[in-house]
């Protein structure tokens, strides 16, 4: 990587989590510890390639700030939306002062606190000299069945050449500000960034990745990803930042 292609990461963190349900907002939620964006915050912030991390709160959010990784001076925060390509587009217009075209930026669910630093440096190996970029993926190994209105299977989806998309997802600045701006403009929702850059006609790369880098969607999963993380997948990440914030 040259000097000109810096690294920033973006999470997107402007959602209430409404299948989470619960009392507070699913990444402020407690988990071994700290909240689940504390562990997602630091999964990143262990990368020291990452030049900066760029967190998208919801307005009004006054949790964020009492985060001990909110005090790092590679973070900071602007205002999200009311979708995840809003919110991603806003921190990408707030780094406007310091990224360039050029750089690479990685998008990370801020549910996702599982990531292991072995995962981001593998990522962006695999897309070092790619002129698109690329994602964190998995092979979908289960049968897949289409559902019909009357809640009922209606057929078996062939999985042949199917992927299940992950985080980070790792594309250059101008590229991917281009491609939301586009999605925003016609009005199109993504659920990914790659989807955006599809819709600039470019193929992302698929990078295998792991499957306990697991997205926190339902409370069974909370269970989950703290079982990963104490069989090895986490346990070790920056102790001394665990103790725990008053949100």
């Amino acid at each position: 990587m040259s000097r000109r292609e810096r690294r920033w990461a973006v999470v997107p963190a402007a959602g209430r989590g409404d299948r989470f349900g619960g009392r507070l907002p699913k990444q402020y939620t407690p988990l071994r510890g700290q909240p689940i964006l504390s562990w997602t915050l630091d999964a990143l912030l262990g990368e020291p390639s990452i030049d900066g991390v760029m967190v998208a709160v919801a307005e009004g959010d006054r949790r964020f700030a009492r985060l001990p990784q909110a005090r790092d001076p590679r973070v900071r925060c602007c205002r999200g939306g009311a979708r995840r390509e809003l919110s991603v587009a806003n921190a990408l217009d707030a780094l406007s002062d310091a990224a360039r075209d050029e750089d690479w930026v990685l998008v990370h669910d801020a549910a996702r606190p599982c990531l292991r630093r072995d995962d981001v440096r593998k990522l962006m190996a695999a897309v070092a000299g790619d002129a698109v970029g690329g994602l964190l993926a998995l092979p979908v190994s289960d049968t897949l069945k289409a559902i019909g209105r009357d809640g009922r299977s209606q057929r078996t989806v062939a999985r042949e050449g199917l992927w299940r998309a992950l985080t980070p997802q790792v594309f250059r600045y101008g590229v991917l500000r281009r491609a939301l701006v586009l999605s925003i403009d016609r009005e199109r929702e993504v659920t990914d960034e790659a989807s955006a850059i599809e819709a600039l006609g470019l193929r992302p790369m698929l990078v295998p990745g792991r499957a306990d880098n697991i997205k926190v969607t339902l409370p069974a999963d909370l269970a989950l990803a703290a079982a990963i993380m104490a069989t090895g997948g986490r346990q070790g990440a920056n102790r001394s930042r665990l103790r725990r914030p008053r949100i």
